[in-house]
């Protein structure tokens, strides 16, 4: 539908393509707008705010605020303050109410809620960063100290905020739901089902959302015209363009990718945004589907432009010219690239940004000179379809806000039975490999069941697996129950990566070193083993744990080709404790790149030579880059071994 003779890639604005959007308040505004930068606007509301007749709650509220039981307010949106403000004028003075506000902590979650306090002349205590989500009202209220025996009262606006009431009850707090309107269909839904249809119908190139219950409320109306999987199957052919993360969050969850969002949560802001990066990333998903509508990669192909190159040889153990090199972990926090990047959004919003992903492993790749690129992503994203509440806290690191304690926790664990709710990670790799020059191998990978199933029994990092153990130890059934489910949810999810275009994958058992190798053998090999035989065979596996040497036999057991090794034991020991059949990765101290160039060129030669020239070894550290690294120590060590490599 693009206006012939445009070239999308030099395109600054929307060149006649039809453009959907669902706001309702200023659906007349977006459409101007949309119009302005150049696209045909198909704008149909998707919802209307009805308030709350007679709110018995929104007067208990007020009357225990009054009284002193209520020790925090959070209000969400400008519009719940008011219809709020107005629910309670019946029945009690404002002016009790509003003078309560003021001898308490209040917190608004964005410019508008501060803008409706500010009318009725008192300030909010506390304000959310930027980009106004739970995460930073969780943030702002951390910052205050302790949350524990505190009373939170939630103005909600439509719809609770789980990951916020969650959050909040981690903390030690008590939480109240101050619900004030509730979000409805419009009387005429038939804009929207014409919308819908054109959209199924792939007559439309760009959606706009401007807010997250016009997710729900698309999502509804395809359901009930039956065309939800009409409507999704052309969003590879899309652009959906996010207004915040909070909008992006609730089409996450729907299993929509979302392919941008402004630097600024203004309806304008994303109008121009989308006019300005539409082409680009049209012009990308095209050439992505178009390699993904042909014949899939065998992985075995000899003709594959990949096969070749030193990392895939020498996981084949076949003899290279240099000595592959990658480093765990090497797209992060000790480049500048990657900080500037992560400034812009979450560590979990960034997970699920197949663009911004790509983009950072990218710009390693390419840093480092490395002979292959592991996907951006993490470990744990695969715990949120699974039931399980995960918070990146700054600071703290991962938090699970629901964790397994004990068997009756054990039914609250999901199966993953639709793997299109990790669809961002899929993209992820689709994109990635696209992105990639095609003769770089691509490496998909999992946390391993163990390293798993410890983050949710204990909630977050251990330094004693106190919580893991004890079930391990004392309830066979539920250990077993559990470890199955996350071995099958771990096997779908690897072979879906191998599927979306992952040459290599490698299973990370980062705290399987907590465990002896008897209880490594009993409760913790035999899943492993289920996971790595069920993926398909010409794809090479990297079997990887840290901490504990005595576990490499039990690890080189499994059908993996390669077995990671860190730096608590020699190169050489280890080559030989593992078996001479299995191809090796590792195995140099991350610590050592925080050192001059004459101690890392030791180091580095020290590795190699324990290798011997034998085939099947890949250079890698024996953990991820460490924050501190000088990115210039990183980029010698891949220099270095391929220098000392050459054969």
């Amino acid at each position: 539908m693009n206006t012939p003779g445009n070239d999308p890639l030099s395109a600054t604005d929307f060149a006649g393509m039809h453009v959907a959007a669902f706001e309702s308040r200023r659906a007349s505004e977006i459409g101007r707008l949309i119009e302005k930068h150049g696209g045909i606007a198909h704008v149909s509301p998707s919802m209307q705010e009805i308030p709350l007749a007679k709110n018995k709650l929104a007067v208990d509220f007020a009357h225990r605020l009054i009284t002193g039981e209520i020790d925090i307010v959070v209000f969400l949106t400008g519009v719940g303050f008011r219809y709020l403000l107005e629910a309670i004028r019946p029945h009690l003075e404002t002016s009790r109410y509003l003078h309560a506000l003021e001898d308490i902590t209040t917190i608004a979650r964005g410019p508008k809620p501060v803008a409706a306090m500010r009318e009725a002349g008192i300030e909010p205590s506390l304000r959310a960063a930027e980009p106004n989500t739970w995460r930073e009202i969780l943030t702002a209220l951390d910052q205050q100290g302790s949350l524990a025996n505190q009373t939170v009262a939630i103005q909600e606006y439509g719809l609770s905020n789980p990951s916020l009431v969650a959050g909040l009850e981690a903390r030690g707090a008590t939480v109240v739901s101050v619900p004030v309107y509730r979000w409805k269909l419009p009387d005429d839904q038939k804009p929207l089902e014409n919308n819908l249809q054109a959209i199924a119908n792939g007559e439309r190139e760009v959606l706009l959302f401007t807010s997250a219950h016009q997710v729900t409320h698309v999502i509804t109306v395809c359901q009930q015209l039956e065309l939800e999987d009409a409507f999704k199957r052309q969003l590879p052919q899309l652009v959906v363009a996010s207004i915040g993360p909070t909008t992006s969050e609730a089409l996450r969850e729907h299993n929509i990718p979302v392919d941008l969002e402004p630097d600024h949560g203004k309806m304008g802001k994303l109008v121009s945004t989308a006019a300005k990066q539409c082409h680009p990333i049209l012009g990308r998903k095209q050439v992505a589907s178009a390699m993904l509508s042909g014949p899939a990669s065998d992985p075995s192909d000899p003709h594959a432009p990949w096969y070749e190159s030193p990392f895939m040889k020498a996981c084949r153990q076949e003899p290279c010219s240099v000595t592959p090199v990658w480093l765990m972990r090497q797209a992060g926090r000790y480049m500048q690239e990657y900080r500037e990047v992560r400034a812009q959004t979450t560590f979990l919003e960034l997970c699920k940004n197949p663009a911004l992903c790509s983009e950072v492993m990218l710009t390693a790749v390419e840093k480092l000179g490395v002979d292959a690129a592991i996907i951006f992503s993490d470990i744990l994203p695969i715990l949120e379809p699974m039931g399980l509440e995960l918070e990146y806290q700054a600071g703290e690191g991962p938090v699970i806000h629901n964790p397994v304690r004990d068997v009756s926790d054990v039914d609250r664990i999901l199966e993953l039975e639709d793997i299109d709710t990790l669809d961002f990670v899929m993209e992820t790799v689709r994109q990635t490999r696209q992105d990639l020059p095609a003769d770089l191998p691509l490496i998909g990978f999992s946390g391993a069941p163990f390293t798993l199933l410890s983050y949710v029994i204990e909630g977050g990092s251990s330094r004693n697996y106190l919580h893991t153990k004890q079930l391990m130890y004392q309830d066979a059934g539920a250990w077993k129950t559990l470890m199955e489910r996350f071995q099958r949810a771990i096997t779908r999810y690897l072979n879906a990566q191998i599927e979306a275009g992952a040459q290599c994958v490698q299973l990370f058992d980062s705290w399987a070193g907590s465990l002896s190798p008897l209880d490594y053998r009993q409760y913790v090999l035999p899943y492993v083993q289920q996971i790595i035989s069920s993926l398909p065979a010409s794809v090479p596996v990297i079997n990887f744990a840290t901490g504990n040497p005595a576990l490499l036999p039990l690890l080189a057991e499994t059908d993996c080709a390669v077995v990671g090794v860190d730096w608590r034991i020699g190169l050489a020991d280890a080559w030989r404790t593992v078996g001479f059949e299995k191809a090796v990765q590792g195995n140099l101290d991350p610590t050592v790149l925080l050192s001059n160039p004459q101690e890392i060129r030791k180091h580095v030669q020290a590795v190699l030579d324990q290798a011997d020239n034998r085939p099947g070894h890949i250079f890698n550290l024996g953990h991820g880059v460490l924050q501190q690294t000088p990115v210039e120590n990183a980029i010698a060590v891949v220099d270095l071994v391929h220098e000392l490599s050459q054969r």
